[in-house]
């Protein structure tokens, strides 16, 4: 009924490598979550009662619920739009086109296919989910609304990414602004909660939340009223809701399916018909050549083409101002409540700073990884770097070329993390001074930490630049090769702030759960080791797997529980030096194979049939 493009998925997904590996890899994730969230409420040193053990049966459940939400969200809105736009890249999209496949089944199977194996793996963890019963603390039902709300939030970010790479023609553009309208969209749902008792006081708000964001729908199944909600649950509710969203977005998506596409296609333009019955010969000749010549005045090429081209021309599609817009749009809002902490009676000052600059820092990194990736996805789906190997372009031209270019198409991106770090800095929040000082101790205390955030931001943007470069063109499968290097910025950032709040969790203290964390920084190395040189290893690039975890954990740590029991945080100096020292030699050790291994790199284009 969804046609064979979903029938190709569904038999070809149990037969990729890495299908079952990722199933027993998610199974082992919970029960390292598991151990550690046990050391965090009872410790191994005493038998628990049937209280400790309900209250461990429900916070673990509160943990893999929220992060595997997070994670489904993320990953369900670019698996969609990779899928889409690989087809586009690749010029296969228009053949679907001309096959006498209904819209219909164009649009759901390309959706469902790529969601297959997300939605495959949160059927493997509601077993793990079911488990928890035998320990008390939650009820069938809420583990029943948590699948739910997973699968509903799946499909729904999958539909929104689908209909964004639908509408737009490059990689790029899909992906980032599937990103953004998903960040915008959980932003607008939170502000109804501030601005939504002004405009209708008799309303409900929370229960129009809980039925429209899926995180607080998931609050609500996690902490349930005693008495019950007595009439619909609100996860029952944002089932239905994101159930008519799915509706809208995919009917949007097939109802302007040809009108959209194929939008990056070549038109060849036709001869004249005079041009036939013309008897002159060079008449014809010229007509010819203007007919079919490129259109606007000569432009003349730098010294460096491969720079000349990311920056002159429209590499990553039309109407690159959209994507900036949207995460202008998204860095007001995230800006709208950082602002609102800052000045907050009775907050947390020298932590006021996260609210606004690891939001910021960590969407900009995803923006900048994913410019990299398809900056070089793009050219070899589309066969360009084959012409490449026939050029007299040098390693160092295309690689700098290449460098600078995503510097340049990124930097409204770029910028705005620096201009909120000087904002922090000036309202004294990186280090907050006593309540009489002046501005000029204000400045002096600020002015250190300022130069740390700035340095360690900016290593942040190049190495996420060099690893989108890197992988990119190691790894033929253009979808695993944006993948692997987003997956890689989003665990470096996110996967740390899971473990940090672990360690919050059970008061700052890291003694009683030691073995846990190392067992999280092992799976962080194997994993960043896997991205990095799972095809050719070296040594420089192992020792860049093991110093980035390591420096990513030991600066938010320090940053967050340097003092426990305090509101103060560490000096921000010795983090940098780490943080710069370890993701310095992650850049050198990504950087100097691109420039000696040029050829080896271009070499493997040719893109095999892919599963």
């Amino acid at each position: 009924m969804l046609g064979p493009i979903f029938m190709r998925e569904v038999v070809t997904v149990p037969r990729r490598a890495g299908h079952h590996a990722g199933r027993a890899a998610v199974v082992g994730l919970l029960a390292v979550l598991g151990v550690t969230t046990w050391q965090a409420t009872v410790g191994f040193a005493r038998d628990a009662t049937l209280g400790e053990t309900a209250a461990f049966g429900l916070l673990l459940f509160q943990i893999v619920a929220f992060v595997q939400l997070l994670l489904t969200l993320f990953f369900a809105a670019m698996s969609a739009a990779g899928a889409v736009s690989q087809e586009k890249d690749r010029r296969t999209f228009i053949l679907l086109l001309l096959t006498d496949m209904r819209d219909y089944e164009i649009v759901l199977g390309k959706l469902l296919g790529a969601l297959l194996p997300i939605l495959t793996q949160i059927l493997v963890t509601a077993p793990v989910l079911s488990l928890l019963l035998f320990l008390g603390g939650i009820d069938p039902e809420q583990v029943l609304q948590a699948v739910l709300v997973l699968a509903a939030s799946a499909v729904a970010a999958g539909s929104l990414g689908g209909l964004v790479a639908l509408w737009r023609e490059r990689t790029f553009q899909a992906l980032a602004l599937a990103v953004l309208f998903l960040v915008l969209y959980v932003c607008v749902v939170q502000a109804l909660g501030a601005v939504g008792p002004a405009l209708g006081p008799n309303v409900n708000w929370f229960q129009v939340q809980a039925w429209l964001d899926p995180f607080v729908t998931m609050q609500s199944v996690l902490a349930p009223p005693a008495a019950g909600w007595g009439a619909l649950a609100p996860a029952y509710g944002f089932v239905l809701v994101m159930v008519g969203w799915c509706a809208v977005l995919n009917g949007i998506g097939i109802w302007k399916l040809r009108k959209w596409n194929p939008s990056g296609e070549p038109i060849m333009q036709r001869e004249g018909a005079d041009a036939t019955v013309d008897t002159d010969e060079s008449i014809e000749l010229e007509k010819r050549a203007k007919a079919h010549a490129a259109p606007g005045a000569l432009r003349e090429v730098w010294a460096n083409p491969v720079l000349w081209r990311e920056v002159r021309t429209l590499a990553y599609g039309r109407r690159p101002l959209l994507v900036k817009l949207a995460y202008g749009t998204v860095l007001a809002m995230i800006l709208y409540f950082a602002v609102t902490e800052l000045n907050r009676p009775g907050g947390r000052p020298s932590f006021s700073a996260a609210y606004g600059m690891v939001p910021v820092v960590v969407l900009s990194l995803l923006l900048v990884a994913a410019q990299a990736a398809t900056s070089i996805t793009s050219e070899r789906d589309t066969g360009a770097l084959d012409v490449l190997l026939v050029t007299d372009i040098s390693p160092r031209e295309f690689v700098f070329g290449k460098i600078w270019g995503v510097v340049y198409n990124c930097k409204e991106y770029l910028i705005p993390p620096l201009i909120l770090a000087v904002f922090y800095a000036v309202r004294g929040a990186l280090a907050p001074t006593g309540p009489g000082a002046g501005a000029g101790e204000v400045a002096e205390a600020n002015f250190g930490p300022l130069v740390a955030v700035c340095g360690a931001v900016a290593v942040l943007f190049a190495f996420a630049i060099v690893l989108g470069l890197h992988v990119s063109l190691r790894v033929i499968n253009s979808r695993l090769a944006i993948g692997n290097t987003l997956g890689t910025v989003f665990f470096l950032s996110v996967g740390t702030l899971i473990c940090i709040y672990l360690i919050i969790v059970n008061g700052g203290s890291f003694a009683n759960q030691w073995l846990s964390f190392i067992s999280f920084l092992v799976l962080g190395i194997g994993g960043l080791l896997y991205v990095l040189s799972a095809d050719r290893p070296s040594q420089a690039l192992t020792l860049a797997s093991v110093l980035c975890p390591l420096a990513m954990f030991y600066c938010v740590a320090n940053i967050l529980i340097a003092k426990p029991g305090t509101d103060e945080s560490a000096d921000p100096l010795v983090p940098f030096l780490a943080l710069g020292g370890a993701f310095g030699v992650a850049i050198a050790a990504m950087l100097v194979p691109l420039l000696s291994e040029f050829d080896v790199s271009l070499g493997r284009t040719t893109q095999p049939n892919e599963e």
